[in-house]
């Protein structure tokens, strides 16, 4: 993952639950959404064969990483499988320092502001304050007040109508999920449905 480029549409997509009979036509349609940046979970059966399959899909069009790795032997099967960067919910600290140390971005999960800091002093890229959606943009703002210097990832709950907010409270970046991955949408194939919504994701961060 190339940071910077990341920072132009800090905008992350987290692929859960999806087979990887359907991974060629799901990244077509992220690709196409303008998307640039997605995740598959590691807790998805068959995480790491969907990881090879989207790489090799998608060529140079998108970054793709893994979420949800807690463990030493997650995190290497994610990077055998073409992942570029690392997204955890919360701290484990062997996987953040040995990213950190390898120079793989990576994204541990926290909440309280002394998690945060953990996390942030343990060689985060940036901090995933999850789950956002129970304070909103309002923690972001106050968290950034002491923590000025420390890069947020603001995930869960990000919709059209409050992306633009995270970014005003100083999230770095956002990230979003099941409302736009959802469960019936992935089994029955609604890839413009998925489409769509990413599309209006993006149209409401570049209008703000």
């Amino acid at each position: 993952m190339d940071v910077d480029k990341f920072k132009e549409l800090p905008i992350m997509g987290i692929l859960r639950g999806a087979g990887a009979e359907i991974i060629e036509p799901l990244t077509e349609a992220v690709i196409s959404s303008g998307l640039k940046t997605i995740e598959i979970a590691m807790n998805t059966a068959g995480a790491a064969e969907s990881i090879r399959r989207m790489v090799k899909a998608a060529g140079k069009q998108l970054t793709i990483g893994a979420g949800t790795v807690l463990t030493k032997d997650a995190l290497h099967s994610a990077l055998d499988a073409g992942a570029t960067f690392i997204v955890l919910p919360t701290l484990a600290a062997d996987v953040v320092k040995y990213c950190a140390r390898k120079r793989v971005p990576v994204f541990p999960g926290a909440f309280t502001p002394q998690e945060i800091y953990n996390a942030w002093r343990a060689g985060a890229t940036m901090v995933k304050v999850f789950p956002a959606k129970f304070f909103g943009a309002g923690y972001i703002k106050e968290i950034k007040g002491p923590f000025s210097d420390i890069e947020l990832l603001a995930c869960g709950g990000v919709t059209p109508e409050n992306i633009g907010s995270f970014f005003s409270a100083g999230a770095s970046a956002v990230a979003f999920g099941g409302s736009v991955f959802k469960k019936e949408w992935l089994a029955g194939r609604e890839f413009s449905h998925m489409k769509e919504s990413i599309k209006n994701l993006i149209t409401e961060f570049r209008r703000r």
